[in-house]
């Protein structure tokens, strides 16, 4: 699913057709892009939608990197706010699956219904990382920033440029 044409809408709306109480469904890179979305989404709301799934995944990623194995591997996340839940699930390679649902909603069936969604067809969903984004490769240079993560403050030697302390670094 490497298009942003919504063109497998069909796909996901058999898995809400199949899972009670769902309302919207989503496939998004690991950096917020929005791949193919529910036909009740507007376009707007697939956008916030993959932007919120996408930082949501980067914290549990590194709740897990700290808390877990080390890893960062995240399987799932669930979120239950006023009105409803919020499921997402790894989907394939720099990829996720994201489900809108009712508060009525089992988390357990939507869960599994996703989980099965993704062993079915997780090898085509798969979104390669933009360039300078987490995950992306890092192309060699000659120039600090080519060097380095690409982020501003981000010098060799942890020094941003002028001298200093690197955004985040410990002294």
């Amino acid at each position: 699913m490497q298009t942003t044409d919504n063109s497998l809408t069909w796909l996901l709306q058999r898995l809400l057709d199949q899972t009670p109480g769902t309302r919207h469904a989503l496939a998004l890179s690991r950096d917020g892009l929005k791949l193919c979305w529910s036909e009740h989404l507007t376009l707007d709301q697939a956008d916030q939608l993959a932007a919120i799934c996408s930082g949501m995944q980067a914290l549990a990623q590194g709740a897990s990197i700290e808390f877990g194995d080390g890893s960062g591997g995240v399987r799932h996340s669930m979120t239950e706010f006023h009105g409803g839940l919020l499921f997402i699930v790894e989907a394939g390679e720099g990829a996720h699956l994201a489900v809108v649902a009712t508060e009525e909603a089992d988390p357990s069936i939507v869960g599994n219904q996703m989980t099965q969604m993704v062993e079915q067809i997780g090898e085509h969903l798969r979104a390669a990382p933009r360039a300078g984004a987490p995950g992306a490769p890092r192309h060699r240079g000659t120039g600090p920033v080519a060097r380095s993560t690409g982020l501003p403050g981000d010098a060799p030697g942890g020094a941003p440029p002028g001298g200093g302390t690197a955004p985040g670094s410990r002294s």
